[in-house]
């Protein structure tokens, strides 16, 4: 007996996979739970995930902390139904029958967490409006 196929999945692309990226999946993990299948990646991965990208989700109550950025893969895009890219330019490989956005960001590399807060509660209200539009 075969299982049922998961819902949609969705990878977020940032250079760094350190900031943007890792808001958006850990907002749709945290809003969507096991509907959706949530990937995040970067072109030049960074060694940690920002620190204050990790202080400004804890604020929300999601601990990102235990989170490693990951290079971006051809095969990560290919097992995507959905690819955003964070403004950050990235250039993704593009295949037929995937939906593409590109979601302009402030980056938070170097920030502050005060500085971080606003761009943090701007990916949250995109992925409640792409949570509405998937469930649509």
């Amino acid at each position: 007996m075969s299982t049922p196929a998961p819902g949609p999945s969705v990878l977020f692309v940032c250079v760094h996979n350190a900031g943007r990226s890792q808001m958006a999946a850990a907002f749709l993990t945290h809003l969507a739970g096991d509907k959706v299948e949530v990937r995040s990646a970067g072109s030049a991965p960074a060694d940690t995930v920002n620190a204050a990208v990790v202080e400004a989700m804890k604020e929300v109550g999601i601990d990102i902390s235990a989170e490693t950025p990951k290079v971006l893969t051809v095969e990560a895009v290919q097992a995507s139904d959905m690819v955003i890219t964070m403004g950050c330019g990235d250039t993704c490989p593009v295949f037929p029958g995937k939906r593409y956005l590109d979601w302009q960001l402030d980056d938070p590399a170097g920030q502050g967490v005060a500085s971080v807060r606003p761009i943090r509660d701007e990916i949250e209200r995109r992925i409640r409006g792409l949570l509405r539009e998937l469930d649509g």
